[in-house]
């Protein structure tokens, strides 16, 4: 194989989507949680999804991540048909190459593990047993996410709930996962512990290179991290584009009163 066949086959892959989804829909009885949701996201993107309260954004990301069943609609990543796996694979993919950060911490957590052993349990999932090299490489994640490493034998319990979660980021990141679902994991913090949450998180994502989905309600979120932006009312996306032109210039109504704030989200 040629230099140059080579370099042309290594760039179509970085340009191959990681995620691809098409007319994804999710129903509770006769009232729609999502439905006709396609897009691409590719490798080291961010992209947000807003939408005020019952918009469909939650529902769509549990979607995504295998938390809820899709009722129409398909999901690839990597060229895996996800909604065929068996569910012992989507478990293992889960552990592996996929992380969630939920919005309340203790849903991520393990209260009565100490912080070391929450990212060490990551750590062993993925095939880790040396007992030295997981205090080591938790050591090291919990300086990453400025948790002191004199916490590390401290359960999580102890912790406030900016610390709780920055050890979820840890114990979510330090596998080094390909795609990475974030569900408001700066809601319900205080603002300047939000200021500091969102500034590791941009340096984390960029420093890693990882691809994110991330719903949030805050557009000063989003306008910080993602690239691009889905903006969903009543269970579909209704506009989609670049972040800084979509909140700077909104063509659909909907958008114009989320940036205006005449809409609470």
């Amino acid at each position: 194989m040629t230099a140059a066949v080579a370099q042309i086959q290594t760039n179509s892959i970085e340009d191959a989507p990681l995620l691809k989804v098409q007319n994804l829909a999710k129903f509770y009885g006769s009232r729609v949680g999502c439905q006709n949701v396609s897009f691409d996201l590719f490798p080291g993107e961010v992209l947000g999804i807003v939408g005020e309260s019952g918009s469909g954004k939650s529902t769509l990301l549990a979607a995504l991540a295998g938390h809820h069943q899709p009722d129409r609609g398909t999901i690839h990543y990597r060229d895996q048909d996800i909604l065929a796996l068996q569910e012992s694979e989507r478990r293992r993919l889960s552990r592996t190459e996929w992380a969630f950060v939920h919005q309340n911490p203790r849903d991520g957590l393990r209260l009565g593990v100490s912080a070391g052993g929450n990212v060490g349990e990551r750590l062993m999932s993925v095939g880790s047993r040396h007992y030295g090299n997981i205090r080591t490489q938790a050591l090291d994640w919990l300086e990453r996410v400025e948790i002191s490493p004199d916490r590390i034998d401290d359960r999580p319990s102890s912790f406030s709930g900016g610390m709780q979660q920055r050890l979820q980021i840890a114990r979510n990141l330090v596998t080094s996962p390909k795609l990475v679902f974030m569900d408001e994991p700066t809601g319900g913090l205080d603002v300047s512990v939000q200021a500091r949450l969102l500034d590791l998180l941009r340096g984390l994502v960029r420093t890693l290179g990882l691809s994110v989905i991330i719903v949030t309600h805050d557009l000063a979120v989003v306008r910080l991290l993602a690239d691009r932006l889905m903006v969903m009312k009543s269970g579909e996306v209704v506009e989609q584009g670049l972040t800084d032109q979509v909140l700077d210039d909104p063509q659909h109504g909907y958008t114009q009163l989320l940036v205006s704030s005449v809409l609470q989200v």
